[in-house]
């Protein structure tokens, strides 16, 4: 147990020390679109075609940002909106430290992002044709869909409390669903 709370606080540190470029303070003038495309399964496609190398789509990752007329990549320089069919992240992962109600729960994106759920970043459900869509915020309104993995994992931290069955982590409830 003592090797999993080492790596949940090392994975959380990782986390802390990455530095994000300043997408929502850049305003460029010039805009446009781009042939870019993230799948519901995670793929980044360019022109059609997937792109093959993580660390382009990472990198891309990086400086993706949530406008209200769309996703676009931006830089100091230009603003290219792309497609996302669902949400532009994965969480592909879910540690977990301590026990309910004193959890924390730790999730990790396709794009090598280690979210702890929080008042900042909180999970929610949806249902779309009748099944549950559980979604974790990342940052500035992005999202990551959990994997089904994922979200069965999350389902087992679930505990009823009256009609609701919750999860918590680092003090937070949510709501995964009702009776």
């Amino acid at each position: 147990m003592k090797n999993a709370e080492s790596l949940f606080d090392q994975l959380s540190a990782l986390q802390a020390a990455k530095k994000l470029p300043p997408v929502r303070s850049w305003q460029p003038e010039r805009s446009g679109t781009i042939d870019i495309r993230i799948a519901t399964d995670g793929t980044w496609y360019h022109d059609g075609d997937p792109i093959v190398r993580d660390a382009i789509s990472k990198l891309f990752a990086t400086v993706l940002r949530l406008d209200s007329d769309g996703y676009c990549l931006v830089t100091p320089a230009e603003k290219l909106y792309i497609e996302v069919e669902d949400a532009p992240f994965l969480a592909v992962d879910m540690e977990v430290k301590g026990t309910t109600p004193d959890t924390d729960l730790l999730f990790t994106t396709n794009m090598d992002d280690y979210i702890l759920a929080d008042a900042d970043h909180a999970l929610r459900v949806t249902e779309v044709d009748g099944h549950p869509r559980p979604y974790l915020h990342v940052r500035d309104g992005l999202e990551a869909r959990l994997t089904r993995a994922v979200y069965y994992r999350l389902v087992d931290q679930c505990r009823p409390e009256g009609s609701d069955y919750c999860v918590y982590s680092a003090g937070e409830r949510f709501i995964l669903g009702q009776t």
